[in-house]
């Protein structure tokens, strides 16, 4: 039996890539030889940033933090600390939000860490 080279699953994976591949430069949005690395490479690339998207909205999170804490007169860290010596359980993400959005929240939570400080 010969072999299909233009079936229907052909026709599906080269149109599935040249969807994938739209918006992309020149070529590689219309051409199939040129799409096909330049989508597997955008795939790579979507699934390393999907984790890299973490430790850059934490190291966001920390910077806001940080900002908020020497408003106050205490620095990254020494808010940490304090905060665990205290038992304040508040995750980074709200506590960046709290030191954009409620400043007086802010400066009760860092009030309660400099007292457990000593």
């Amino acid at each position: 039996m010969a072999r299909a080279r233009s079936g229907i699953v052909r026709k599906r994976r080269v149109k599935k890539t040249l969807e994938r591949a739209k918006g992309f430069y020149g070529n590689s949005s219309r051409q199939v030889r040129t799409a096909k690395p330049a989508v597997m490479r955008a795939l790579s690339y979507a699934y390393r940033d999907r984790r890299d998207k973490k430790s850059m909205y934490r190291s966001l999170w920390n910077v806001r933090i940080n900002a908020g804490a020497r408003e106050c007169g205490l620095s990254y860290s020494k808010l940490i600390n304090g905060m665990k010596k205290a038992g304040i359980i508040l995750n980074r993400k709200m506590l960046s939000n709290l030191a954009i959005e409620d400043a007086a929240a802010f400066k009760a939570v860092v009030a309660l860490a400099q007292k457990h400080l000593g």
